[in-house]
């Protein structure tokens, strides 16, 4: 059954998601200020189009978030991507929000906010849609059986103040790639002794029939 999607932005990027979303069974909406830019779609999108402001309240209600199951702002512009965003997770509580980012020195900002995003120029869509498609707000890349997963280690879910690298290695069929500190004054790839605390930053490979059971690890 398909998953209920908005698309804030038309331009090249959101409409080439859309279109593959749409494709793959998904029920799609996309939302952009121009109307002829729902021309970029093409004769086989058979999803809705409205015309507005992505951040916008009563427009993003025409487009159902509140049944929505993802939305992904990809407009043009950082700081419209970022309302979209917001107003989509804070009020609406969408769960899976996904953002396009120009910008690579805000990522840090993004990260602390807690907001999934891709940060590129090209093949933005196709990050976008394998994000939406493996329903990971923190995945980054799939390859094989495997998930490259970027995320902020929960550790008070688990009742605890901190974890052994190879705790979470030997119990989940998961290699930690590197780590950052939650201040984000140290960075590194660790061992198998080394220490992980709430909060820090984490890239790790896992096998996607352990990603849901390594989800509680996963801050949301």
């Amino acid at each position: 059954m398909g998953r209920n999607i908005i698309v804030v932005g038309c331009g090249r990027v959101g409409s080439q998601l859309a279109s593959m979303l749409s494709e793959n069974g998904n029920n799609v909406s996309v939302i952009d200020e121009n109307p002829a830019a729902f021309d970029n779609l093409g004769g086989s999108f058979n999803g809705t189009t409205i015309e507005g402001v992505g951040f916008d309240e009563d427009v993003l209600l025409r487009a159902g978030v509140e049944t929505a199951d993802c939305l992904a702002a990809v407009t043009a512009r950082d700081n419209a991507n970022l309302m979209a965003a917001e107003v989509a997770s804070r009020i609406y509580k969408v769960p899976h929000v996904i953002t396009r980012l120009y910008n690579p020195g805000h990522e840090r900002t993004y990260e602390q906010l807690g907001l999934d995003y891709v940060c590129g120029t090209s093949l933005v869509a196709e990050e976008v849609f394998a994000k939406i498609s493996s329903g990971h707000g923190s995945h980054i890349d799939s390859f094989g059986d495997f998930e490259l997963l970027r995320f902020s280690l929960n550790l008070k879910g688990n009742n605890l103040k901190q974890v052994r690298v190879s705790q979470l290695e030997k119990s989940h069929e998961v290699r930690i790639v590197a780590f950052e500190r939650d201040d984000g004054r140290m960075s590194s790839i660790p061992t198998s002794e080394s220490i992980l605390y709430h909060g820090d930053s984490v890239l790790a490979c896992v096998r996607h029939s352990r990603v849901n059971s390594f989800s509680k690890w996963i801050q949301d």
